[in-house]
């Protein structure tokens, strides 16, 4: 790519500092403000009053609604201006008065969100953050720095999720829901504070997972998480041992015990009481 490619739509108003890089069928409308250290790939879209700031790079593709800001410095009191980044994939796109953050040095150094995600109005990314692919983020979802989000999570609407926390691939967190600690992959959790009440079972029909797979799914969360009190007296790990025994060749299956036993600063998300009910739609 060129500085700035000749291909490229910048309205007048728009200010683009020497240095940034402006890929072909670039579209730059009103009132934007694009930094030096700026990277924007091919085909990207910036509506209008849109600022692009620090050592970051947009994903081909990317469409950018009024008043979103990206790569702007971090609200960590122990940032002193460090070269960290900002990395946006190919075809997300972030709605109207989002804010993404760039890393810090003692965190990873990067804020990255994947490809084909959807980030929805009012919601903020916060330093450090890692979202997967085809991450789907509701109106109004906060998170603080380090937070992890696997491929095809859905946060719905008001979440807060607490700095560090992990959510595993294809998981869901609940509207208004506060979650402190870890969600499994698949997993689906309600509440504030946030308890873990089944899996994603919406997401896995709606993607293609077998009937018979479901329901060794189902069988193998039960024995992770039984109802039954006298089960429930058996030890966490034993019960993780006799899991991964007769059903660790399922591959979700491992991959649950794998993000379990993955180094955490949180923890697990505890499991909800008897009389909590599942989320019947992932809501988008």
């Amino acid at each position: 790519m060129d500085s700035v490619s000749r291909a490229a739509e910048i309205h007048s108003s728009s200010i683009v500092a020497d240095g940034a890089v402006i890929g072909h069928g670039v579209r730059i409308g009103p009132w934007c403000s694009i930094g030096p250290d700026v990277v924007i790939e091919d085909g990207v879209h910036l509506i209008a009053n849109v600022i692009v700031d620090g050592h970051t790079q947009i994903g081909p593709g990317v469409v950018c609604y009024p008043f979103t800001t990206i790569g702007m410095a971090p609200q960590d009191l122990k940032y002193r201006g460090e070269s960290t980044r900002c990395i946006i994939g190919a075809r997300t796109v972030i709605r109207e008065h989002v804010t993404i953050h760039r890393g810090t040095a003692t965190g990873t150094g990067v804020t990255r969100v994947g490809d084909d995600c959807l980030i929805m109005a009012n919601s903020h990314v916060a330093h450090d953050c890692a979202l997967g692919n085809s991450v789907i983020i509701v109106n109004n979802v906060v998170m603080g720095g380090h937070v992890t989000i696997g491929d095809h999570a859905r946060i719905m609407g008001a979440a807060a999720l607490h700095q560090f926390v992990r959510i595993g691939r294809a998981a869901l967190v609940g509207g208004v829901c506060g979650v402190e600690a870890d969600v499994i992959p698949y997993g689906s959790v309600l509440g504030n504070r946030a308890r873990l009440v089944g899996l994603h079972w919406i997401w896995l029909k709606r993607n293609g997972v077998q009937a018979e797979e479901v329901h060794r799914l189902r069988r193998a969360f039960r024995a992770l998480y039984p109802r039954a009190m006298e089960e429930q007296s058996m030890a966490f790990s034993q019960r993780m041992a006799s899991v991964r025994t007769e059903y660790g060749d399922e591959p979700k299956v491992a991959e649950i015990l794998a993000f379990i036993e993955a180094p955490s600063h949180r923890g697990l998300v505890r499991v909800a009481g008897g009389g909590a009910v599942s989320i019947e739609s992932d809501g988008v």
